[in-house]
């Protein structure tokens, strides 16, 4: 038996909107535990540094983020995945595009927690460029589990630049 293997989806990502919120809550219902509630998206949205982003293919939500924005970091609230565009490229196209709010004058880093028995989440943060920092005990209201700190930093590019040879100046000189 041959396994089936996903192809990658390309989205657009945009601001999230009030009428994304049933496509949110049915993706975050799917893929969390102890899920957050209509309410809990309300009342990080309404905040004044809080922003809502949402990966769409074909008019239709299949991701999502919640971020905070601070003075030298972003902050990253909830972020989920629908289950069928899981490992298809949508989460890593997020964290591009967060990535790419980074520098080194202003904001150099992305923290975000993460449930320790939430294995493929960890993964993915650590394929996505993240690493565990810290352990927050007892981190969650919901159950006594601890949360991983990750956190990606930023880098400049020090690709050096290729310095074209003039064969003809070094002969000069």
């Amino acid at each position: 038996m041959q396994s089936e293997q996903k192809l990658e989806v390309r989205v657009h990502i945009r601001w999230m909107i009030r009428r994304d919120m049933p496509e949110v809550l049915a993706i975050e219902g799917g893929n969390f535990e102890f899920p957050w509630l209509e309410e809990d998206f309300i009342r990080s949205l309404r905040q004044r540094n809080c922003i809502g982003m949402v990966a769409e293919q074909e008019d239709r939500v299949v991701g999502f983020m919640i971020y905070e924005l601070h003075k030298t970091r972003i902050h990253v609230l909830n972020f989920a995945v629908a289950g069928g565009f899981q490992r298809r490229g949508v989460g890593s196209q997020m964290l591009a595009k967060l990535t790419n709010k980074l520098s080194p004058q202003r904001r150099t880093r992305i923290a975000l927690e993460v449930r320790e028995t939430n294995l493929p989440a960890q993964l993915f943060f650590r394929e996505n460029g993240f690493r565990a920092v810290s352990v927050l005990k007892n981190f969650y209201a919901d159950s006594p589990e601890d949360a991983y700190l990750m956190q990606y930093r930023y880098r400049a590019d020090k690709t050096p630049a290729i310095i074209p040879f003039n064969r003809i100046t070094r002969m000069a000189g």
